[in-house]
């Protein structure tokens, strides 16, 4: 045992130099002394037993550092605080100390770091609540963002010791977070990377399918790239310029979709590869270089001009630059011809990162908007979970288009936003109420798809609320969330509508509204939901009154108080008394059994033995009533007449009695369990029996209870 944990610290030693010779290239001495001081003495307070397990936790810390390092150009701030991680979160090292030490940069970083770990779940992927909170982590500081990209790419590239199970999350989350993020940050490289691991773990089969045939094809591809090339590199070599040029074979991944999406067979896809063309240009010429060697490689080779990609002109919101050309080689053949500078092609590997390393850091702020808006629409409460996942990894995918308004400002939006994404962009206020637009003078459509250059301007009404078919018409996030959430406003308004005409239209015609009657009214229209039952009474799908009719054809009832009995009065019913008791002339005696006269309880109050009561004449008899009865002011009020003084018979508590309680409700897992349980818990409450029925998500049934 001793003998193993000395070989597996020596192999940490040995990692650890080289994460140290790498850095001593990049960092000053008196902050590599200070690290491998914090890390030493964090290791040398573990035991034997559980050193070797914390060595191998930083040694994972520093293989994420060399990759935020080597392949995302991350500075020194952001390295730092993946290696205090570890230290910080077991107490062996403070945030203030890192703040003081290394600065508010490392700080900063590190305390997103320590967030993502506390709310990260390895066992839950995106399926979960936690999930949600990490998404919203994420969105406070970008640079966390790289360090999370980082340290997904190595977990992934090591995937292959772990379990299935883990592999299967891991490729999961690459889909729906890491693989979207990269691509909108630039990291076009480690995109394609997340995208072909996540290939090989969930469909292998595919996955080596699409390498056999990318390797049995790839001499006759160089060969053909050769080909192509070398009259390009002689041409670019007489005028002068420094270049480079290569040939790119396209991801398994994008292979992969193209299969899929245009079903056809390997041997009919004809960009399996691509050219690039990169520039050693100064920064102030390259534009203009650029579009020289497009016009030599368009001199040679037919060009396609509906696939010219001109990303010189406007760079995309991650930075990325380049001109993109398709032209027709050999044997009828399209190639896609990629022209960029150095700088451009860094930024193009390495994403924002290197971007700010040539503009600075205070570049960061360009996707401030896009940051703000993911956290919009993912803190929305308006929206399910799998609605926010496939609208933010659809957004991080989404190519550009650049509209103006009437004063000439410009803004980003994916390709094919329309009119009503525009207004939603601006402000919602803008979007909820938009009724057209007016695109380069010409009115259109709010579902109208706008272009690159156009100038747009919003038309809106006072009167204007949204529709369920705007969510057709717009491709963000931001409004397709903000549309949901008016809708489900509007929607609650609507149903408030709804209950107080239904609550109000009863009265009018003298109905008690019993609840329990109303939901198996609705269970018998199948509804599943009440609210989509008064949402139908909101939308005049079901009339008001068609509602009362069933209602009252369900409960077999008829309108009590008909004009034909209006002369009813208390005193023509002969009231029957029990056995142990003699009621006055004007009181009606009810014993504990319920029997002695025909009377029923009423069920707006459900009054039980024991509660102060009156009697109430009505078309069916007697309707007890408890004096605390919401309708008993009403009652008093109007048919005074047909009030009758009541009383429970005996003496009300010597002794036990018997009710019997109707409940109705959603279905559930163990609901008799649940109902038993809440019962034993009320002291003098014992139970006789109960008696449960379900039915289409709803149960209804009778307790009997025993009162002390």
């Amino acid at each position: 045992m001793h003998d193993d944990i000395e070989i597996r610290r020596k192999e940490f030693l040995l990692h650890y130099k080289k994460m140290y010779s790498f850095l001593r290239e990049k960092w000053d001495i008196k902050t590599l002394f200070l690290i491998k001081n914090i890390l030493k003495k964090y290791l040398l307070s573990y035991n034997e037993s559980l050193l070797s397990e914390m060595e191998e936790e930083i040694w994972s810390d520093l293989r994420t550092a060399i990759i935020a390092v080597e392949e995302i150009g991350l500075k020194q701030s952001a390295v730092l605080a993946i290696l205090l991680l570890h230290p910080v979160s077991d107490g062996a090292y403070t945030i203030d100390k890192c703040n003081n030490t290394f600065g508010e940069e490392t700080a900063i970083i590190l305390k997103g770091l320590i967030k993502i770990r506390e709310f990260s779940d390895k066992k839950s992927a995106v399926e979960s609540e936690n999930y949600i909170k990490l998404l919203l982590s994420i969105a406070e500081d970008i640079r966390v963002v790289f360090m999370m990209i980082a340290q997904h790419l190595r977990l992934l590239r090591e995937a292959k010791s772990t379990t299935v199970s883990e592999r299967l999350n891991l490729s999961v989350e690459s889909t729906y977070l890491y693989a979207p993020l990269a691509h909108r940050l630039g990291l076009y490289a480690i995109k394609s990377e997340l995208e072909d691991l996540s290939l090989k773990y969930t469909d292998r089969e595919t996955y080596d399918f699409i390498a056999k045939k990318l390797n049995e094809t790839k001499r006759s591809r160089d060969r053909y790239i050769s080909e192509f090339i070398e009259p390009v590199k002689e041409r670019l070599k007489s005028t002068g310029f420094n270049y480079e040029i290569k040939g790119r074979t396209k991801s398994i991944f994008s292979i992969y979709n193209k299969l899929k999406k245009q079903k056809i067979e390997f041997e009919n896809i004809y960009d399996l590869f691509a050219i690039r063309v990169i520039l050693d240009a100064p920064e102030e010429d390259e534009k203009a270089q650029c579009w020289q060697v497009y016009s030599i490689i368009t001199d040679m080779y037919q060009p396609n001009p509906k696939r010219l990609k001109d990303w010189l002109s406007i760079p995309k919101s991650n930075g990325y630059e380049s001109l993109h050309i398709t032209v027709m080689g050999a044997g009828s053949r399209w190639v896609e011809v990629q022209i960029r500078t150095k700088r451009m092609d860094a930024i193009a590997e390495r994403g924002l990162a290197a971007h700010w390393k040539y503009k600075g850091v205070k570049e960061e702020s360009a996707l401030d908007g896009w940051l703000q808006s993911l956290r919009e629409s993912i803190d929305s409460k308006e929206t399910n979970l799998s609605q926010k996942l496939n609208d933010f990894k659809l957004d991080l995918y989404e190519e550009e288009i650049f509209v103006f308004t009437p004063k000439g400002d410009l803004f980003k939006l994916p390709k094919n936003a329309t009119v009503l994404d525009f207004a939603f962009s601006i402000h919602s206020k803008l979007g909820s109420t938009c009724v057209s637009g007016k695109v380069n003078g010409k009115n259109v459509p709010i579902k109208h798809r706008l272009k690159s250059g156009d100038q747009v301007e919003i038309n809106t009404s006072s009167h204007q609320t949204p529709k369920q078919d705007w969510l057709n018409s717009v491709v963000t996030s931001k409004a397709r969330t903000k549309i949901r959430q008016l809708l489900k406003e509007e929607a609650s308004k609507q149903v408030d509508i709804a209950k107080e005409t239904l609550s109000r239209r009863m009265k009018n015609r003298k109905i008690e509204l019993d609840d329990s009657l109303l939901m198996q009214l609705i269970k018998k229209l199948r509804y599943k939901t009440v609210t989509d039952f008064f949402a139908d009474i909101a939308n005049g799908k079901n009339d008001v009154n068609w509602v009362i009719d069933r209602y009252l054809e369900l409960g077999n009832k008829e309108h009590e108080l008909k004009e034909a009995y209006a002369s009813i009065s208390a005193e023509e019913f002969t009231l029957k008394t029990t056995d142990n008791e003699v009621a006055s002339s004007d009181e009606l005696i009810i014993d504990q059994n319920l029997t002695g006269i025909d009377y029923k309880l009423a069920k707006c109050c459900n009054p039980i033995y024991g509660d102060d009561i009156f009697g109430f004449v009505s078309t069916q008899g007697i309707k007890i009533h408890r004096a605390s009865c919401p309708n008993a002011h009403d009652l008093f009020s109007r048919f005074g007449y047909r009030i009758l003084r009541a009383r429970w018979s005996g003496k009300v508590g010597s002794s036990s009695y018997t009710i019997v309680l109707r409940v109705i409700g959603n279905d559930q897992i163990n609901i008799v369990a649940n109902l038993m349980s809440i019962i034993s818990k009320e002291e003098g409450v014992n139970m006789r029996s109960i008696s449960i029925d379900s039915n289409d998500g709803l149960f209804q049934g009778n307790i009997a209870v025993i009162l002390a």
